[in-house]
């Protein structure tokens, strides 16, 4: 059976996402270069779901032993934060909430405020130290990322939280699932269920 060119970029983008710890985007491209396509055409590209599932064939083959401890270290630094947020109805998401990151993923939580100063203010209220960067909102307008880091005890290492400032008026679009159904974030008390199911 032949594999065709998106399979192999697949493959290969997972491979990437598990032992360097890219963004899917990122490493379709690094892929699909690695593989002789300098310029492969979106259409040659594999979509997230197909990378997700390829990252999780990867981690039940290479890391069996390790990822699911480090994913719930992960999972216990995005408890603290989302606590210690509450107020901005912290909702995790990316490969933290979706049960494929490792120790090189970073924590990102969706902060929703009436006010998008307000988390800064929380922050600076709580002496913590933080960046601030950007990234593309709901609506394609640039909103604000604010970034903390958290030691965690149980990994040995410093851990990258990314508090992403959003309108409250977009909770419900962070609410809808996924084209396979599943939930692309959790509030506070759907992590602790995953958690606790886990």
């Amino acid at each position: 059976m032949t594999t065709s060119l998106t399979e192999e970029i697949a493959v290969t983008a997972a491979r990437l996402v598990v032992e360097e710890g890219m963004e899917y985007g990122p490493a379709k491209r690094r892929a699909a270069r690695a593989l002789g396509r300098q310029s492969a055409r979106a259409s040659e590209l594999p979509g997230n779901d197909v990378i997700e599932d390829e990252v999780r064939n990867y981690l039940a083959i290479f890391c069996a032993d390790t990822q699911p401890v480090e994913l719930a270290a992960l999972r216990a630094v995005a408890m603290a934060w989302m606590e210690r947020l509450a107020a901005f109805r912290p909702h995790l998401t990316g490969a933290v909430w979706r049960g494929t990151a490792t120790r090189l993923n970073n924590v990102h939580l969706e902060l929703f405020c009436d006010d998008s100063k307000a988390a800064e203010l929380a922050l600076v209220d709580r002496s913590v130290d933080y960046d601030v960067g950007s990234r593309p909102g709901p609506r394609g307008e640039p909103i604000d990322v604010l970034s903390v880091a958290h030691t965690s005890a149980e990994l040995g290492e410093r851990i990258t939280v990314h508090l992403s400032v959003l309108d409250h008026d977009d909770l419900r679009g962070a609410l809808k699932p996924d084209a396979g159904g599943r939930s692309q974030s959790g509030d506070l008390v759907a992590l602790r269920k995953l958690v606790a199911s886990a």
